[in-house]
């Protein structure tokens, strides 16, 4: 079986881990890293000696023999990059979130299925063990009908220049609430603070309702004493709890809950008794969960797409959603009102 040639584009933070788990793929061929910071490069030649570092965007792009390109770069440059890969007929892995407007995504989305290429967004946390977990226990309705998401995603820094908190960590979570519940939001209200002169939110509570009293809330923050990694999610049945920092048992699910939603009126003794909310206590179950690095999940898939042709979990129309969220939280913000979610081609 030919070897997919897979070229790198952004070798800062995140490009070396790509570069990593493509190589460790038999199935891929890196044939490129390339990087704007030559003395950078020169520091990891010698490390993939069959590994072309180049500064030249163009060599690559114009390479008609290499296959695809992953993007780990700045979020102002992904649309750019993105669209000249597709052009040159490149299939593309991207990482999150997919550009600056859903607009933007749009275009990229329809590029790559008139070009029939894989355009894939590197929503990694997708790809980990215990999400895909908590996926399966809720289309086995084990959860029962969905209430609640809530998730905390909070650290001390890394302070972004180009994008505020949302759009840096409640990207992950929008991204997990959009692959778990599978619902677009009716109503979105974001509220944040900026303690820098970026005047860039680094500390934001976005809240956002559904149909059906559905209702999700994610905290994000820079400015936290306490790394806190965590997600809860309520159904009628039982409720989960994913704690990514836990070092065992990520992932708890309670059999707690209440069973009497009536909250009419009682006019009589016995219908004050039987209106009181009762409570549910049952056991808690840790269940076991594929503990395989997300990212080489996310790269296995992504080399399945290319090679199938299949449509990937984190396609172009699942970033484009996020983004649309990212960009009704920026209204919200920005106006201290309820925004409501604007649906576009991939909610049809």
């Amino acid at each position: 079986m030919k070897q997919i040639r897979i070229g790198v584009i952004g070798y800062g933070y995140w490009g070396p881990n790509l570069v990593r788990n493509f190589n460790d793929d038999s199935r891929a061929d890196v044939a490129y890293v390339c990087d704007p910071q030559a003395a950078m490069l020169e520091k990891h030649r010698t490390r993939y000696k069959s590994v072309k570092f180049t500064s030249d965007l163009d060599e690559l792009l114009l390479d008609k023999e290499l296959d695809a390109v992953a993007i780990a770069t700045p979020v102002d440059t992904h649309y750019s990059l993105a669209k000249a890969a597709l052009e040159a007929g490149k299939h593309v892995l991207i990482e999150k979130p997919l550009c600056r407007t859903s607009s933007q995504g749009q275009e990229l989305v329809n590029i790559a299925a008139e070009r029939k290429l894989v355009l894939m967004v590197d929503h990694t946390f997708i790809y980990h063990g215990p999400i895909r977990l908590i996926k399966k226990l809720i289309l086995q309705a084990d959860l029962g009908e969905i209430l609640f998401f809530n998730s905390v995603r909070v650290n001390l820094g890394n302070f972004q220049r180009d994008v505020n908190v949302l759009w840096d960590l409640g990207a992950h979570d929008l991204a997990i609430m959009d692959y778990l519940i599978g619902k677009r939001p009716r109503e979105v209200f974001a509220i944040g603070s900026a303690h820098t002169d970026s005047q860039l939110a680094d500390i934001a509570y976005l809240t956002m309702k559904f149909e059906r009293d559905l209702i999700a809330h994610v905290n994000a923050s820079w400015l936290s004493p306490v790394k806190v990694r965590q997600i809860v999610i309520g159904g009628t049945r039982r409720m989960i709890v994913f704690d990514d920092n836990s070092q065992v048992e990520k992932v708890k699910i309670y059999d707690k809950g209440i069973e009497n939603m009536n909250l009419n009126l009682p006019t009589t003794a016995s219908q004050i008794y039987s209106s009181r909310i009762q409570y549910r206590h049952g056991d808690m179950v840790a269940p076991v969960y594929d503990v395989t690095e997300a990212l080489r999940v996310a790269v296995r898939h992504f080399l399945d797409c290319v090679t199938t042709g299949e449509t990937p979990i984190t396609d172009g129309a699942a970033g484009v959603r996020v983004v649309r969220m990212l960009e009704q939280a920026d209204v919200s913000l920005a106006s201290g009102k309820v925004t409501s979610y604007a649906a576009g081609n991939d909610d049809v």
